[in-house]
């Protein structure tokens, strides 16, 4: 299992029964020696394992298996168009200035919602909708009315105190209007796009975005008592610096946003043709990547927030944090999600479902994704079902990653397995970072550390199945 771990030995009697090892805050000589390339695990498998023998028809099969659960729904809405093109950028886009673009785009959006709602029991609520992109605000008001109008029409939308419901704002083409025509459209949650606050940073990736633009959403936002904001930051952007993101720290801090996430940005221009225009000498170098890190988790733990994972931070009273605390979080295709067990349904290009037992993932062309539903069939070209080994590994890989920790003995109860001898080759390739300190073992309970947590996605790729069979150059660096 490639673990990039030291060797472990060959028995589990060593720190895994031992004493705990010395818990540090923060080493940097560790967090080097684990930066290797791993998944975010969104989903497990990862999409790297879906195949092209997934077709239409093993996604209406499984939306039909779905109903006897009678699980709630969640909606995810791909809206692929932005006006300007951000050099940082590795989401599915088009870049136009056009809105009458949309209009096309919306009608095969609708005759993807036909055909998914034939294959399902539409009295299940929606509890959860998420409108992503490229930017969905590319739309007009009018347009994002009549898009919650067929989606209301074909799934029937929620208006349920608990419902989540967000969208993906561009605080450069959206204004107080659009905040409440989107209230006015039962969303309840917004995220933002923020990135640096920095005008040098700004002008290198080709975001030019004053505070100012920000704020004024957020105080609206406030006032008309959308439940949760979030904004999005990353580091790791051309010229930035300790300084200059603590800055932008201190700034985000005072809007006093509900969540942040703050994204690690990953260089990989032969992939991402926007990245090109980035000169790889002006990013920070590892040890000030490092700094920002460190100041980053220092600051939002100083101001209050908890650090949900990764890159997620929330308020103690936020819906995230709630979740956590209780053991209902989730992770899905959109990051950290408060609403588990929902039936994940995915339109639009590039968009990927989770329903039941398998993942179904629509092209990434447009083209190819507006003919497969003009010829009246759904656009999935590829996906997965997954195994009853897959299945065990999704729910473990997934409580790590939300929990921080995993209880052997819960897992082996749900899935009727022996679990410490179903997964003692991963436990096995543990016991290196146990030894280091990422990893506490007691008993059936393993725990990550302050640090392992920090390294969560190395922790979980242990319990991966799929990895051996895949090279880390498809993956983002873990730090």
């Amino acid at each position: 299992m490639p673990v990039h771990a030291p060797a472990a030995s060959s028995t589990m009697t060593s720190t895994m029964a031992g004493a705990a090892p010395e818990q540090k805050e923060w080493d940097e000589a560790l967090l080097r020696r684990y930066d290797t390339s791993g998944p975010r695990y969104t989903s497990y498998p990862t999409a790297l394992s879906f195949h092209d023998q997934f077709t239409p028809s093993d996604l209406t099969q499984a939306l039909e298996r779905s109903n006897a659960s009678q699980r709630p729904l969640s909606v995810y809405v791909h809206i692929p168009f932005c006006r300007k093109i951000c050099f940082y950028c590795a989401c599915n886009k088009i870049a136009t200035k056009n809105t009458a673009l949309a209009e096309p785009y919306l009608s095969r959006l609708d005759r993807e919602m036909v055909l998914t709602a034939r294959h399902l029991d539409t009295t299940r609520p929606v509890k959860q909708l998420h409108w992503g992109g490229g930017t969905p605000t590319f739309l007009n008001l009018n347009q994002m009315g009549d898009l919650i109008d067929r989606l209301d029409a074909r799934f029937g939308l929620s208006s349920a105190s608990d419902r989540d419901y967000a969208i993906e704002i561009d605080p450069r083409e959206a204004d107080v209007f659009t905040l409440r025509h989107l209230q006015s459209l039962g969303f309840n949650r917004i995220s933002l796009g923020v990135q640096d606050l920095s005008p040098l940073v700004q002008k290198a990736i080709n975001r030019i975005q004053p505070r100012v633009l920000t704020e004024t959403l957020m105080d609206e936002a406030h006032r008309l008592g959308f439940r949760s904001l979030n904004l999005d930051l990353i580091y790791g952007l051309p010229f930035q610096t300790e300084k200059s993101f603590a800055d932008t720290l201190r700034q985000v801090i005072e809007l006093n946003p509900a969540r942040l996430s703050v994204f690690n940005y990953a260089h990989m221009p032969e992939r991402f043709a926007p990245q090109r225009r980035i000169n790889v000498d002006d990013l920070p170098g590892s040890d000030e990547k490092l700094a920002i890190l460190r100041t980053t988790i220092e600051m939002l733990t100083a101001a209050g927030y908890v650090h949900i994972g990764m890159d997620h931070f929330a308020r103690p009273d936020d819906s995230l944090a709630i979740a956590q605390r209780e053991g209902s979080l989730q992770r899905n295709f959109q990051g950290y999600s408060s609403h588990a067990q929902c039936d994940l349904i995915g339109l639009g290009v590039s968009a990927i479902s989770r329903v039941d037992d398998v993942y179904a993932q629509n092209p990434s062309d447009l083209a190819r994704y507006e003919a497969a539903l003009d010829q009246g069939q759904l656009a999935t070209v590829r996906g997965l079902r997954l195994s009853d080994d897959d299945l065990i590994r999704r729910d473990v890989i997934e409580r790590l990653m939300c929990d921080m920790r995993i209880d052997l003995a819960a897992i082996g109860q749900r899935w009727n397995i022996d679990a410490p001898r179903y997964f003692a080759q991963a436990l096995e390739h543990l016991q290196g970072a146990e030894r280091d300190g990422l990893l506490t073992r007691s008993g059936d309970q393993l725990s990550a550390t302050p640090m392992g947590r920090l390294l969560i996605r190395h922790l979980a790729m242990a319990f991966d199945a799929h990895l051996p069979q895949q090279s880390g150059k498809h993956y983002s660096k873990i730090v």
